[in-house]
This record gives C-alpha cells, structure tokens and sequence, in this order.
C-alpha cells in the first residue's frame, strides 16, 4: 500500500567511510575492526548526527549531509561514553550532548549521576560548560533561527527537557574572536539565566520544522499544550486542548521527536498509550492516540481527535486471529501521515487509510486486512520512528535497528488494483464498492495531479462501464472528486461547501458505504470550544486552524450548507423556456459562459472528437448559470476567500468540468479507433460505436443526475450514434423521454446526408414533428419535400394575413368564429375569403342558410390531402 524509497542507510553512507578514515588512523590498507555507529538525532535540515567508537577508544559525533552526501567529523571524546541525546545548533559551532552514565559501581566508586548533560563548542573546541547531573533522563534540542537573525544576533537557544517533567530553555550568548573563533559569552551565566517555558509534563513531542513544542500536563484531566516559538525565539502557548486519554495513560514520561536513546531505550511493549500530533501547513490537526490493549475483548482501540474538524473518531477494530493475537510482541499501531491521510498500521492485522479531510463517512476511507498487509520493513513495528515535515510535506520511516530511512507515498498501481476490485484486496465478506470509492477518491484528489495517472482512471471508467455499481455512481463520483481536487487546497471548509460524492444526494444510502465488517466507529463531536488560543496576535497555521475551526461550528449549524447541483434545476427549466431570448437580467450569465470559454485549454487542432461547435443555447445558459449558484453560494459561506478568489475558483471549475467530459470521450475515441466513418449518418453503427454510445449515454446520464452542464456540441454528437446503433422506433422513444435532445445541427445533418428513400422520409417526417417550434423555420429550408414545402407556404400565408389585417383593419378574427382552425392556415385564408366575399356582396338566397363552413373545411382538406400525395385522386 506504501511505496517506499530509500534515501539513507548508515552502513552505505557512513559506515564505509568511516571503516576508510579509521584505517588511514591505523596506518593500514584496510580496517576490520567493529565499528560501533548509532544515529543520535535528525535536525530540521536533514542533517543526521550519529556516534561511533572507533580503534582508538574514543566516542566520536559526527554528521551526515544529505545535499552534499558528506561526513564531517563535530567532536571527539578522550574516551568512550554513552551519547543518549544530541543536537547541534545551525552555525555548527555548539554541540549539546546528554551523556547517560554507568550506575554500577566501578573500582568502589560510585557515578555521582546517571545523566550528564554537557554543552560543547566545537568552533574551535575551546570550553565545555555542565547544563545538568541529575539522576532522570535529558534531551537536548536546540532551535533553528532564521537565515536573516542568524545574521544580526550571535546567539544559540537550546532546550533542555527532562523525564522530571519540566523543559528549560537556555539563551546562549556568543562571540566572535580573531575574524573567526565563535566560542560561548558569559559561559558562567547560563544556568542563572535559564528560563522555565514547562513545568508537569507527562509526554511531550518536538517539531522542529515549525518550530514547536507540544506536550501534555495533568490537570484532574489530560490537557494537550502547545508552545510555538518565533523567529525572534519570544514564545507563548497558542493551544490548549482537552483530551479523552484513558487515566494512567502515561506512567512515565515519553518523548516524541526529540533523538533516539540507544541506552535508556523505552520498553514499548510496556507502553499504554502511543500517541502524536500531525499539522498541515493549510491549518489542519489531527491528534493519534491509541487505547490500552485489552486482549480479552481482542480488539485494537485507536482515536484520531480532528481539531479542525471539531470532533473525535474512535475505531474498535476485532482482531479475528487469536493465535496472531498471542504470537504478536506489539500491539501498538504504527500512525503515518500521508498528506491529509493518516495510515494506521498494524503489521499482520490492517492497514486503515483514514481520510482527515473527508470523513463524514466510512467509504471514503479505506481499511485493508489479512495477511497481504505488509509495508515491506524487516523490523518490528518497535523499531520504527515515523518523520514528519509539514514544511516539506513529506514522511520518512526511520528503521532504527537497521539505520535505514524510507521516504513513504501512497503506491498508486496498488490503488489502482484496488479500483479494480481484485479479490486479493476485498475485505472478507464486504463488497469491493466502498474499496472502490475510497481508492477513487485518494487517486483523484490526493493523487490526481499527475495526468497518466488521470488517464489510466478514465480507462477504467470505459472498461467498466459494463460493471454493477449497486452503491454509487463510479462516472458522477470522478467527475466530482475530480472537480473538488482543484480547489481543495484554498480552504479546508470546502469539503463542508463543495460536493465531493454523488452518494449525499441520495435520499437513502447504502449500507454498505457507511459501514466496515469488523470495524466500529464512534464520532464525538465537540460542541464547545475545545481549544483556547491564548496569542494575542495569530499568523499563518494559527490563523487558519482557528478560521476552521470556528467555520466548522458555523457549518454544523447550518441546515444544509454543502452546494446541492440539483438545486439549480427548476432555474434551468426557466432558462429553457426562454429558447434563444435572453433577458437583460440573464445577460450577466452569458458573461460567466465566456469566461469559462476563456480558461478552456482544449487545442483545437489536437481534437480528436468531433465535438460541432454550434451555439447550444441550452447548454450554454446552464453553463453561466452554474458558474452563478456556484458564486453565490460561496461568497455566502466562505466569505473569507473573498470575491477575487472565489470567482477564479468557480469559473475553473467549470471548465475542468467541460475538459473531464472531453477528456473522456476523447479516451473511449481512442480506444476504439473511431474516424470520420462514425459521422456517417446512412451507415449503420459497429459494435465499437456501440460501445462509445453506451459510454456517452452514461455520462450524460450522470450529469443529468447532477444538473451539470455539458460540453456544446455533447447532444449532437450523441443523437449521430443514437440514430446510426438504434433502431428507428426506439430512437424516437429516445427523443419523446428527452433521453435524446435534438439539435439543429444533428437535423441539418440528417436532412442534408440522407436521401428520401421510404424509411429515410419517414424518420425526416417523424423528426420534424418532434422539432421545436424555433428550430422548424431554419430545417423546414433545407429538405426539398412536398411536406417541407407545405409548411414553408403555411408561415407564408400566416404572414400575409397577419400583415393584411394591419393594414386593412379588418375587424374579422378567424379565432372568433367557431369551428374554425386558425393552426391550418389554407383552410382559414380560404374561409375567410368566402366569408369576405359574403359580406361585401348581396345574397340572391336570403331565405337560405349562408355557405356550410364545415362543408368547406372538409372539402379542403380532402384537396389539400390528394396534393401532398396522401390519398388517391
């Protein structure tokens, strides 16, 4: 499930070169001899600091730069110690060391302490000063300054952090002597003025590329606290944070991210609670703690608290082997971030990939069990140390045992085995869709930048558009997480705002999407304020964590604030009825409908299908439209992106919508080699243009179930398949349940290619009645046919009445006079002359009744009826 890559293994590039440098000492050709290397602590930079004891007897530290691949030698001691925590500043000119002693006693002699803790200048070596001797463990971190600071101020801040639940912080003056000597001002001052930033710790972690410290004090209940240091290294607490951590969750107090003690080595499979916090720097926090083990239950508890979703999700997972339940050694998860993924991994039992962003429900996540879960590591799960960089957006995994880190990513060709729902990959008695919606939308939102990627997706949609999808629609699912992975990343709120899944438009969704065998979920909510920002002035990851936050309450109290496609349906139906005509007050979404065109990238001359490029009113009026509501509804709920922001947002999103559909039928083209045979309308249509109508139909099937617009020219193309793979009668059924939408340029094609053979003049005949009433005059021109004729002399006459009556005044209205059908217009001039001619003349026959009209209408017809051809004579 994780690709891994390895980026550094100690044996390969530091080992060899110190076995080389240990024999140049030795003054032989090669070296034998063990050489004792353990890596002490990775800085922010990358740089990783490591201990050897080499021929001589000595301990020395050294560093590893990844940019330059190179070892530099930082200090020797004069004999051999126990190293348990190291750091070094950015300058390279101090080092702090915590030093763990013997507590045997040696020669009689008892050590005075069992930790040492020491600071070193090692540019030049000059002066050691003692920071602790106390009888607990220390680590030692020191801050990273800024590049422009490092330039004004000499100074080192270093962090001292003790297992008797306090941390100092140590302001290190310096100076420079002879041009280049940077040695410790006042080395005598530094304990008097260390100052306490923490006091009553029980765990605490080190971020050093952000710069800040989190730790947990109890105070009745567990609290999370958070200290964030600033570049001019002024600190203050900016989050305080009640946790639901079990009571006694922290016997001792851990360390997370602060070096790795080969000498005091916690006993993790004694730990109770294993837990970390993991940001992303567009403001999201997710807090991962698991529960004490109770293996009579057989069930591994774990809680993700998402502090920028307002609430906490607990997972009981039943471990269904009890013979791997008593064979394994830890029982701990293993939490890894992967962008807004957190992996939880429990070698041999799962892997669930839990979606932070959305997490309303279930199937969007994936869990994964059996025993094809394995991330490839050689090492038990005790073993391994997770590193984050928020900054990088990046996570290695640190073998410790080995001296191995691995940069991990999502494997994308395992997704997409999952998509195609192989049985190695099924959870036992579930069914492959929620698999198959959970890898969907990691492939196209988290991964969906890279366009193979994309392409290799659109391929599964056309092999599988034969495939059963009882719970969702697999085409109205892509094209939505498609859609929101463009935006995704301006705001964390949009998930709240934006649809992402066709399935919450369902009025019941299925069973299947909202649970996992096996797996239990409880969501708590947190309906008060469940972290007190105490900054007086918030910038950057602050900001935003407390801008979602409290949008996340608004939107909870909100009926409905995610944006529904269907809404704009009836507005849709009203811009239809207006045909061609565009009111002044619809002007502005014809403007939204060129601005889409604007950012269209599709090059016309790398078209492969042919989409015409006529108007399509309809088309173009919802296109506008929906850039409209989508404006609208935005500004209304995140108005905090403000109107630049949302109007770039909205009009790129409906042009990804257009490039999706065009990138899709341009897939399903390829695929099936279509040429400019598949135009031809007086040729029947193969099985592979069958297949490329099926697919065609489905997506407009899907984008009709979302009210979204189509690319102009999506309905002409589509009724040229329909007309060539359907027979006659079920293609005017297509046309008569709006399945099939006429266009003018599909008719002026039909009229134009085919010729007036019987079954071509019927289907013309047929296809004219079901025209549109502003579509009959422009058709009616193009086929020379008695039938064409006729209703070209019919609005001909129409014309000439409605101008003579303008003229002439005539009081006289056919439409008063009953009987009469005004819609057959000879029949009306003719009866309406020889009422005419009645009036303006005197009647011979007074006694008589006036001229039958029914007589007259009938006779008419009957002639109108052996002109056309319809009767015989």
């Amino acid at each position: 499930m994780l690709k891994l890559k390895r980026t550094f293994d100690l044996h390969r590039d530091v080992v060899c070169d110190l076995r080389y440098k240990e024999a140049s000492v030795c003054r032989v050709k090669e070296y034998s001899g063990e050489v004792d290397t353990r890596i002490l602590n990775i800085e922010c930079d990358g740089g990783i600091l490591y201990s050897w004891k080499g021929a001589t007897g000595t301990t020395r530290i050294g560093k590893y730069d990844p940019k330059t691949k190179q070892n530099k030698l930082l200090y020797t001691f004069d004999k051999q110690v126990c190293v348990s925590s190291c750091s070094l500043n950015k300058e390279e000119t101090l080092l702090a060391v915590s030093l763990a002693q013997n507590t045997k006693e040696v020669g009689g002699l008892k050590p005075v302490s069992k930790c040492l803790t020491l600071l070193i200048e090692i540019h030049p070596i000059n002066n050691t000063k003692v920071l602790k001797a106390v009888d607990f463990r220390v680590k030692v971190q020191f801050l990273h300054q800024e590049e422009a600071d490092r330039k004004s101020v000499l100074e080192s801040h270093l962090l001292l952090l003790t297992e008797d639940g306090y941390v100092d912080l140590y302001h290190v003056l310096l100076t420079r002597q002879e041009g280049y000597r940077v040695v410790m001002a006042y080395p005598e001052r530094l304990t008097r003025t260390a100052e306490r930033i923490v006091e009553d710790l029980c765990w605490v972690q080190w971020d050093g590329h952000t710069q800040r410290l989190y730790y947990v004090t109890l105070k009745g209940k567990y609290l999370l606290r958070c200290v964030q240091f600033y570049s001019s290294h002024y600190c203050e607490t900016v989050l305080e944070l009640p946790l639901e951590v079990p009571a006694n969750s922290f016997p001792t107090v851990k360390f997370v991210n602060l070096g790795f003690d080969h000498y005091n080595a916690e006993n993790l499979e004694q730990e109770l609670v294993k837990m970390e916090v993991f940001t992303d720097r567009i403001g999201s926090m997710c807090i991962c703690y698991n529960h004490p083990l109770n293996k009579n239950n057989k069930e591994v508890v774990y809680t993700l608290a998402l502090v920028h979703k307002g609430c906490s999700k607990t997972f009981q997972v039943s471990l269904s082997s009890v013979e791997l339940l008593e064979k394994s050694t830890q029982l701990h998860p293993l939490f890894i971030p992967i962008g807004y993924y957190i992996v939880v991994y429990l070698e041999g039992f799962f892997l669930h990939l839990i979606n932070t962003r959305q997490q309303e429900m279930l199937c969007h996540s994936l869990f994964l069990t059996g025993h094809d879960v394995d991330l490839g590591l050689r090492c038990r799960l005790s073993d391994i140390l997770v590193l984050h960089s928020e900054e990088k957006a990046s996570v290695s995994l640190l073998e410790l045992s080995s001296g191995r880190v691995h940069s991990a990513e999502l494997s994308a060709a395992h997704l997409l085995q999952i998509l195609k729902a192989d049985d190695a990959f099924k959870c036992p008695g579930s069914e492959p869709d929620p698999e198959r919606m959970a890898a969907l939308h990691c492939l196209l939102v988290y991964m969906g930048n890279d366009p193979n990627l994309e392409l290799k997706i659109i391929e599964w949609l056309c092999d599988a558009y034969v495939s059963t999808f009882q719970s969702f629609d697999h085409i109205q699912e892509f094209i939505l997480a498609s859609l929101y992975r463009i935006c995704y990343e301006n705001s964390l709120n949009l998930d709240k705002i934006l649809p992402y899944s066709s399935v919450f438009d369902k009025k019941d969704i299925p069973k299947s999407l909202l649970k996992i065998p096996g797996v239990t979920c409880t969501t708590e909510l947190h309906t008060e304020t469940i972290f007190n920002i105490k900054a007086s002035s918030l910038a950057g990851f602050w900001s935003e964590l407390q801008w979602n936050t409290e949008r996340t309450k608004y939107l909870e109290a909100v009926p409905s604030p995610r944006y529904r496609t269907s809404r704009v349906r009836a507005e849709w139906d009203r811009l239809r009825k207006l045909e061609r005509r565009l009111s002044t007050n619809t002007n502005h979404i014809e403007e939204n409908t060129k601005n889409v065109s604007m950012v269209d990238t599709w090059s016309l001359d790398k078209k492969l299908v042919p989409l015409f490029q006529e108007e399509d009113p309809q088309q173009r009026a919802l296109i506008g439209m929906t850039v409209d509501k989508l404006r609208e509804h935005l500004t209304r709920h995140l108005p905090r992106l403000g109107k630049k922001k949302i109007d770039s947002l909205v009009i790129k999103y409906v042009a990804k919508l257009l490039e999706l559909i065009r990138h899709m039928l341009e897939t399903v083209w390829l695929k099936h080699k279509l040429g400019p045979r598949a135009l031809c309308l007086s040729q029947r249509g193969s099985a592979a243009e069958w297949s490329v109508f099926h697919f065609m139909f489905r997506i407009l099937e899907a984008a009709v179930g979302l009210c979204l617009p189509l690319p102009p020219g999506f309905h002409t193309l589509l009724a040229v398949f329909a007309v060539r793979c359907l027979p006659q009668q079920s293609f005017l059924q297509y046309i008569d349940h709006k399945l099939i939408q006429l266009t003018e340029t599909f008719v002026a094609r039909l009229m134009k290619d085919l010729d007036n053979t019987d079954a071509n003049e019927k289907l013309k005949f047929s296809i004219l009645k079901r025209l549109p009433q502003p579509m009959e005059q422009t058709i009616y021109h193009m086929w020379d046919h008695p039938i064409t004729s006729a209703s070209i002399a019919r609005d001909y006459v129409r014309t000439l009445l409605e101008k003579h009556n303008k003229t002439k005044g005539f009081a006289f209205s056919v439409r008063d006079k009953p009987g009469f059908r005004p819609e057959f217009l000879p029949l009306t001039y003719l009866a309406k002359m020889l009422s005419d001619i009645e009036e303006q003349g005197t009647n011979p026959f007074e006694e008589q009744e006036n001229v039958d009209a029914r007589f007259v209408e009938e006779t008419a017809l009957k002639q109108t009826q052996i002109l056309l051809g319809f009767e015989e004579k």
